[in-house]
This record gives structure tokens, C-alpha cells and sequence, in this order.
């Protein structure tokens, strides 16, 4: 047989043809995740199930494409069947739409959104579901921030903040537009309209800024949180629960609380109220389950001892509650008694359920879940069988993508705790090998690492597990997740023994072999940033190069430039900067300034109300002065955290530059590069 037998043109070019897509997709299942590929990323971040408990509506946030103006991702709202099918679009960008809902009767599908060809301010928007034209449900003068149906569908109770005055105006034109503090407040008020026809009117004069608001069974009666001032601190801090008749009246406090609140609902038969709080005024979350009758009344505490953190409820029946708390690493869905507090799980698994939204009478549920594989997807569950089913796939390339393997980790940390961590290997691990160890750690500090989806532009870890590093996310002591008494652990002791638990997690990896302890980088954003920070500082022989992002580097003047000042002294501390100067100035990274030789890249929003740029600067000309390597990016427009598709791509890119010359290749620390 003639094995050179020639062949023709056409067979050799869909050989190549062939040839070149199979070698292709072989590259492409072999690559990890890249900078570029986590800007594109899309993520459903709110569902709501219809009233029939048969479809569900749910918002997507689609990044910006290069060629479009810098900003946030767009938001778009889509529906899908409980039961799975073809998910339909019903707004699309560049029109934004969120806070989807749906009318009680299922006819309409409503959303706050911003559309200048209807109205001036952000709106509620109502869509037919069996198609029509849009329709504007509220004309408020200064538009709405947030919005509840009443169960009846006759009324939109909405809260809106005052706006500016004819005086201000002027004020404005004449260049006389200056700003007293804590003078003149705008108050977000309460609103009642009735949708058909269009008639709104406040519900109370007195001067409380309203957050939060529910509606009674019997659309009589609104509950709301509110505080004497409209600042940012005070809404973390002193929130009140108060009653008020719909249709108008003076605001009553339906029952004692203190500190913290969160989500919050009547039993269906209007008897019973309840909330997620604290416990005390230095709990650090709204993280125990309270009910109290719905007349006023002493809450009881159902969660007294969890070892857990409750974020939100749903009553399936007048004895029944569904609770989403965080466990550890974990989301569960827990049934609660409530006249024992007994609680049965429903759900305790990976993926990871983010958020829900209950059909009390099926008991099925739409959730917004994440997990190893992929970011916030729509699926469907059922209290019933615990069980849930993906129904979106918003990403399809990243089943082309290969990604990191990761495990929940446990080791000692100070005085012989269990410590928990979200470890992610290497993506091309080969058991044996000591590998560079790169700590991501989360902010708060109350916040908590999930062993879910971990990737996101501001905590890159499975792109820094793509190009060769381990990533640790500790859980220290007062992260969220683990009770109330772990989460107040490290109060007056900041930097303290929860950042033994920190260092006590790089010792034991070490020891298991995994890590080498002469190359390990940390990065963090905000309390994330504060820890990085104290990293460069405090304890510089330990670490080859740190992130520092939008953290606090004194702890004095951050208390004097955030927007929760209250919230960090009263909870964190249980003290204030001036009643105990000399330890707020010895765990503040600036004092450790000499002691500083790690190489820290340090990133900060210029519009960042919550972590004050000139705590980046103030690290930034010290480290300078002392001749430690650094560099400084200011991304202009952002707040606490990075919005724009640019500065993250720019941010990701920075960060592993900086890991790769200080921690993989262990570079000198000596004058560093600058990258576009």
C-alpha cells in the first residue's frame, strides 16, 4: 500500500482546518483564569420567584465592554422557568434595571431603574410579563432608592431622600454652595403611592431617615428601620424598629433593640414579627434570629449559642421561619421553630446559596448560588427535598477553563483555637513541591472566605493560583460565620491574636510541606488592606511583598476621616482613638514604620468614604521616606472597592507583576518598575 499516496487541496485544508480547532481547545482547557477573563465575567446577583411559583425573574450584572464609557456593570433583568427552559430578556443595557419584584397578581414585572426619556430620577418601573410597554408607577420628585408591593397590590410603599431646596439651588449658581456638617440633613423619607392612580403621600412628618421597610398581611400597617440622623454610621448603628399606619400617622418603636439590625418580616397570619440583630451594641453583625409579637413586646433570641452568623428569613408558615446563615465556610438553610428554636437543616452543600426568594405555598425557592466552578448562577430549590437544580449557565467559557483545586482548611491558631481557611493550590500542583504562598484576606473585619466562587478583580485567587501561587483566605478570629462570641474575639485586641491566627496559618502549611516560607506575599482590600499593612510592618520578616488596598495604616486619623467612626470605636475597639491613645497608635502600621523593609504595592479609590485615600498616603510617604519599595495608584471615580472594567484589569495586572518580582522570583527590594 502506497502510504505517500498525495491527497487533495480541499482534504488537506479541512485536516489543517480540524487540526488547528482540536489544538486550540486543547490550549483552551488548559488555561486558568486570566485578568481579562474576570472583567467579562457575569453574575445574577438578585432573584424573585412569582407569586404562581413558576417562574423566576432575576438580575444579571454584565460588565462593560473596552469600547464603552467607564462605569459599573450594567444590570438587566431576564426571567427563566422554575422548571427550567429558555431564559427571556426583558431589559437590556445600556438601560439599567435592578430591584426586580414581581406584583402580587403576577402581572407585572418591577424594577427601579433610571431612564431619562420618562423621567429625570430613578423610577419604579413596571413591565407586563406577557409583553407591553413599560410602565412608570412612581413620579416622585427626587426618585426612589427602594420599594415594597403591599400584599393587597393596591399600594408601593417607597423611600426617598429629600431634595435639594429652592435656596440650595441658587446657592449653587451663586457659588455660595458651601457645606456645614452635620447641618441640614436630606432625610430619606417614607411614601405610599397607589398604583392605580398614581396618588402618593408621605406617611410622617417627623424628621427619621428611613433604610428598610415592610409591609403588614394586611397592607394596613408598614414596619420600618430608621435612625434620628441620616449618616452611614448611624444606619449601621442605631437603627430602630418602628410601626406606622399606611395611610398616615405617628411613627411607634414596635420593640427594644440594640445595635445591629438586618432582614425582617411578619408570619403570614400578621401575630408575629421577626428580625435578624445583634446581641449587644459591640456585636460586630446582625447575626441572631429574634421574634416578638407583633403588639410590641421583649424579642426572644432563637439563636442563642449558634455557631453561626444569620443573614436573612422567610416565614413558611405561623410556626415555621427559613433561615440562610452562614456556617463556617458554608451558607445553610435551616427550618427554625419558633416556640422551641429548634432548628432542622434544609440545605448545607456545595454550591453555595447566596441569597433566596420563597413561594411559601409550594415551598419552592429561587436562589442566587456560587461555587467552585462558577460565580452567582439562577438555580431552583425545594424546602421540601433540599434539593436545588442549576437552571442559567451566564458564563459558558469557563467550562473551557481549568480551575484550581480547593479545600477548606483547619489548624491552631492563639491559644490553641480552631482556625479555619479557604485554601486553592497551584493550578499545575505537584505533591512535594514547596510553593510561593500568597495570603487573600477578607475585609471587615466580620467578613468571611467561602469555600464558593473566590474569585473576583479585587481578590484575584484563582488567576494567582493560574500563574503558580498557593492562596490562603483565613477565617481569624472575628470573622463572621462562627457565633457571636468569635466574632467579638478579637475586640480591643485589633492586630492582635487575630492576626496570630493569621501567621499561625502560614506556620502550619509550612510545616505540611506545602508552602516555602521564604516566599509568601499577603494582599487584602479595606480591614483585608489594614492586615496587609501590618504584615509590611509589624511582622516585614515574614513577608516578601504585600498588597495593601484601600486599608487603614493609622488608626487615629482613620477615625477621624471614615463615614463609621462609631461603628469601628464601639464595635472593634469598645473604645474610642483618645480614651486609649497609646494602643490605637501601636496596631496602627505607620508606628511599625521602621521596622519596615517588604515591598508593598498600596491601591486606593479616590472616593473612598469608608477608608480615606490619605490613609494610603500617609503609608506611602513613610515607606518612601524610609527607602522600603513602593508604589502608589489612585484609581479616580472609585469608591471603597474597584467599579470600572479599566482600573481592574489595571489593579490584577499590578498585583501579579508585583508577586512575581518580589515573591516568585524573590527580586532584591530595590527600585521597582512601573506598569501600564
Amino acid at each position: 500500500m502506497d502510504m505517500w499516496r498525495p491527497i487533495s487541496l480541499r482534504k488537506f485544508l479541512r485536516w489543517w482546518f480540524l487540526s488547528i480547532l482540536l489544538i486550540a481547545g486543547m490550549m483552551a482547557q488548559d488555561q486558568g483564569l486570566t485578568p481579562e477573563m474576570v472583567v467579562n465575567l457575569k453574575q445574577a446577583f438578585q432573584v424573585a420567584i412569582d407569586p404562581a411559583g413558576e417562574k423566576i425573574a432575576y438580575v444579571v450584572a454584565v460588565p462593560r465592554e473596552e469600547s464603552d464609557e467607564p462605569g459599573g456593570s450594567y444590570t438587566e433583568i431576564w426571567v427563566v422557568p422554575f422548571r427550567g427552559g429558555e431564559p427571556r430578556q426583558y431589559t437590556a443595557k445600556p438601560v439599567n434595571a435592578w430591584a426586580v419584584s414581581w406584583s402580587p397578581d403576577g402581572k407585572l414585572l418591577t424594577f427601579l431603574s433610571y431612564q431619562e426619556q420618562f423621567d429625570p430620577h430613578t423610577q419604579v418601573y413596571g413591565l407586563p410579563v406577557d409583553g407591553g410597554a413599560p410602565r412608570l408607577l412612581t413620579h416622585h420628585e427626587n426618585g426612589v432608592s427602594q420599594y415594597r408591593w403591599s400584599p393587597d397590590g393596591r399600594w408601593i410603599a417607597f423611600i426617598s431622600r429629600d431634595p435639594q431646596t429652592e435656596e440650595e439651588k441658587k446657592a449653587r449658581k451663586t457659588g455660595e454652595d458651601w457645606i456645614v456638617y452635620d447641618t441640614d440633613y436630606k432625610f430619606p423619607r417614607l411614601y405610599v403611592v397607589n398604583v392605580e392612580t398614581g396618588e402618593e403621600h408621605r406617611v410622617f412628618e417627623e424628621d427619621l431617615a428611613v433604610w428598610e421597610v415592610e409591609w403588614a398581611p394586611d397592607s394596613k400597617t408598614l414596619v420600618f428601620q430608621a435612625t434620628e440622623k441620616p449618616l452611614t454610621d448611624d444606619s449601621y448603628m442605631f437603627k430602630k424598629i418602628y410601626t406606622v399606619p399606611a395611610e398616615g400617622g405617628k411613627p411607634t418603636v414596635l420593640c427594644p433593640t440594640e445595635g445591629k439590625l438586618g432582614d425582617m418580616a411578619y408570619s403570614p397570619d400578621g401575630r408575629q414579627f421577626a428580625f435578624i440583630g445583634a446581641t449587644s451594641l459591640n456585636d460586630p453583625l446582625a447575626q441572631s434570629l429574634f421574634v416578638v409579637p407583633a403588639n410590641g413586646g421583649t424579642p426572644q433570641n432563637l439563636t442563642r449559642g449558634f455557631k453561626g452568623s444569620a443573614h436573612s428569613l422567610f416565614w413558611l408558615d405561623n410556626r415555621t421561619i427559613l433561615l440562610l446563615s452562614t456556617e463556617g465556610t458554608q451558607n445553610t438553610l435551616r427550618k427554625v421553630d419558633v416556640r422551641t428554636g429548634k432548628s432542622k437543616v434544609v440545605y448545607n452543600a456545595t454550591p453555595i446559596i447566596q441569597s433566596i426568594s420563597v413561594h411559601r405555598k409550594s415551598g419552592r425557592f429561587a436562589a442566587a448560588v456560587h461555587g467552585h466552578a462558577h460565580p452567582l448562577e439562577v438555580y431552583a430549590g425545594s424546602v421540601k427535598s433540599g434539593k436545588i437544580t442549576r437552571l442559567t449557565h451566564l458564563n459558558p467559557e469557563l467550562e473551557k477553563v481549568r480551575l484550581a483545586r480547593q479545600e477548606v482548611i483547619r489548624w491552631k491558631g492563639a491559644d490553641g483555637w480552631t482556625i479555619e481557611g479557604v485554601l486553592t493550590y497551584p493550578l499545575d500542583y505537584q505533591e512535594g513541591k514547596k510553593y510561593p504562598l500568597i495570603l487573600q484576606i477578607h475585609g471587615g473585619p466580620e467578613g468571611v472566605s467561602l469555600n464558593g466562587w473566590t474569585t473576583r478583580s479585587t481578590y484575584p485567587v484563582q488567576v494567582l493560583a493560574a500563574n503558580g501561587y498557593m492562596v490562603l483566605q483565613p477565617n481569624y478570629r472575628g470573622s463572621g460565620g462562627y457565633g457571636v462570641e468569635f466574632s467579638k474575639a478579637d475586640h480591643d485586641d485589633l492586630g492582635g491574636k487575630e492576626y496570630e491566627d493569621v501567621l499561625a496559618g502560614i506556620d502550619y502549611l509550612i510545616q505540611k510541606g506545602l508552602v516555602d516560607g521564604e516566599r509568601v506575599g499577603t494582599g487584602g482590600w479595606s480591614y483585608g488592606g489594614y492586615f496587609s499593612a501590618w504584615g509590611a510592618t509589624r511582622h516585614s520578616d515574614r513577608f516578601k511583598a504585600s498588597v495593601v488596598a484601600a486599608g487603614l495604616t493609622n488608626w487615629i486619623s482613620f477615625t477621624g476621616t471614615t463615614d463609621i467612626p462609631y461603628e469601628m470605636s464601639l464595635v472593634h475597639w469598645n473604645s474610642w482613638w483618645y480614651d486609649r491613645r497609646d494602643l490605637h497608635w501601636e496596631r496602627s502600621p505607620l508606628y511599625h514604620i521602621k521596622n519596615a523593609k517588604t515591598p508593598t504595592l498600596i491601591v486606593h479609590g479616590l472616593k473612598d468614604e469608608r477608608v480615606h485615600p490619605e490613609q494610603s498616603l500617609e503609608l506611602y510617604q513613610s515607606l518612601k521616606h524610609n527607602h522600603v519599595p513602593t508604589r502608589l495608584i489612585m484609581y479616580p471615580r472609585e469608591p471603597h472597592g474597584l467599579r470600572e472594567r479599566a482600573h481592574k484589569l489595571h489593579f490584577m495586572r499590578n498585583v501579579l507583576e508585583w508577586y512575581d518580582r518580589y515573591v516568585k522570583k524573590a527580586e532584591p527590594a530595590t527600585q521597582e518598575k512601573y506598569i501600564n
